[in-house]
């Protein structure tokens, strides 16, 4: 009898296993997912703090299931940030950090004047911003009374006063005092009032802000009268 004879194993090319992904890697269809991240960004700067995935979705006509998904990488990531009654998104902390490495372009001489002379006059901070939609640009804060907490200001429109004069407008018109003000939500002890600069249209386009002890904010007397001059004289240098 012949001897039987195992079957001999079949050699097998190995199955090359896909290499890792490099950090940075780019593939094909990267380029339209991040297209349309910055997109969900920039209509989220525009459509303003509070807006909502639905609205967002309707807005760039992209399926919900995208935009969500966008979302909750954007929010994971720090670039928006829920708001705080959890109704819709606003710009997070990575947004605001990036705006900062970008210098502004520094004041007029008028506007630094009309500043300085505030700044003479005024024991606290003299601080003056301007709006854009519904951001707050910083756009000279005083070097010898600096803003507590820049990046707060800039994404939690209602840490400050500069902030909730602007929320003010946009429910539908400023405070009946016609300025805004908080104390004790930034720092212990200390505040802040904001009083309107307009265009000669009526628009907000920004504002004169002082910061100081809280008793001082509660009873700013005749501070106003000092601020509400330097806001008229800032107004068409700036508007």
């Amino acid at each position: 009898m012949s001897a039987v004879t195992e079957p001999r194993a079949v050699r097998r090319p190995p199955v090359a296993s896909a290499p890792p992904a490099a950090v940075g890697e780019v593939r094909a269809r990267q380029p339209k997912a991040i297209h349309s991240a910055l997109t969900v960004l920039e209509e989220v700067a525009r459509l303003g703090a509070g807006v909502t995935a639905q609205e967002i979705s309707q807005s760039l006509g992209l399926p919900r299931a995208t935009t969500y998904r966008l979302i909750n990488l954007l929010v994971q990531d720090e670039y928006l940030v829920r708001m705080p009654d959890l109704t819709g998104f606003a710009l997070g902390r990575k947004v605001v950090e990036l705006a900062h490495l970008v210098a502004p372009s520094p004041p007029p001489q008028a506007v630094r004047d009309v500043i300085a002379d505030l700044r003479s006059r005024i024991r606290g901070g003299i601080h003056l911003v301007r709006y854009e939609g519904d951001r707050i640009l910083i756009v000279d804060a005083d070097p010898d009374f600096p803003l507590s907490d820049e990046s707060r200001i800039s994404r939690d429109l209602t840490a400050s006063a500069m902030g909730r004069l602007l929320l003010a407008e946009r429910a539908g018109g400023a405070s009946p005092s016609g300025y805004a003000s908080q104390t004790g939500e930034l720092t212990p002890g200390y505040g802040c009032l904001a009083l309107p600069i307009r265009a000669a249209d009526g628009r907000l386009v920004g504002a004169l802000c002082l910061s100081a002890p809280a008793e001082r904010i509660a009873s700013p007397g005749t501070l106003l009268r000092q601020l509400d001059e330097g806001a008229l004289h800032l107004a068409p240098l700036i508007a």
